[in-house]
């Protein structure tokens, strides 16, 4: 129970951190935020209002993985580096692919309570 509570405080400081400093993070905490009672409202069932704020979410791991991967690259060394480039770019890409879930699943979900 005691990692438990340990890993829930490690975590709690990761996203005071990320909150604070990262701007994409406060952003995508906003765009949480306003999800949530966007999709109750406009969700027809229980499952549509878990992806669509769930696809929020996952937006919000992927960033804070690649912000992770980030922080590791430039610990190791802030000169440029081939491989380091290439491991930033691929979170880059890791958070437009989620950017593009999450706007497939709202605009799917919107294109159906719209229209049917």
């Amino acid at each position: 129970m005691q990692r438990l509570v340990l890993a829930f405080i490690n975590s709690m400081r990761a996203l005071r951190h990320l909150a604070q400093h990262e701007k994409a993070v406060q952003q995508e905490l906003i765009l949480f935020i306003l999800a949530i009672p966007l999709a109750a409202f406009i969700a027809p069932t229980g499952l549509s209002f878990l992806l669509l704020t769930g696809s929020v979410l996952f937006l919000i791991m992927i960033e804070v993985l690649n912000t992770g991967i980030e922080a590791a690259c430039d610990a190791v060394s802030r000169d440029f580096h081939r491989e380091i480039q290439i491991a930033k770019d691929c979170g880059s890409l890791a958070v437009l692919i989620s950017i593009i879930l999450v706007a497939s699943v709202w605009l799917y979900t919107l294109w159906n309570v719209l229209f049917s």
